[in-house]
């Protein structure tokens, strides 16, 4: 079996609140496709300060994973922001 066979591509939702004015990261939430990772983001988006709709591509079996993809924002978020 070729390598290439194992990869998967992963689509996460990462969510932010604001309280008491500090952006504050919300438990992730994976999605089975990409058009399901967006549709979860626009509702997230509605209520929370930022929403990031990000890909992952690799082989699970393995633990190698190419780096992940931003695919969509919404909101804003400045790199003084990041709560990492």
């Amino acid at each position: 079996m070729a390598p290439e066979a194992n990869r998967k591509t992963y689509y996460v939702v990462q969510s932010f609140s604001r309280p008491q004015g500090k952006l504050q990261m919300d438990f992730p939430l994976e999605a089975r496709s990409e058009a399901a990772a967006m549709r979860t983001a626009e509702r997230l988006a509605q209520h929370k300060a930022t929403v990031l709709v990000l890909a992952r591509t690799g082989d699970p079996s393995t633990s190698e994973f190419d780096e992940p993809i931003l695919l969509r924002s919404f909101g804003k978020m400045d790199d003084e922001d990041l709560p990492f």
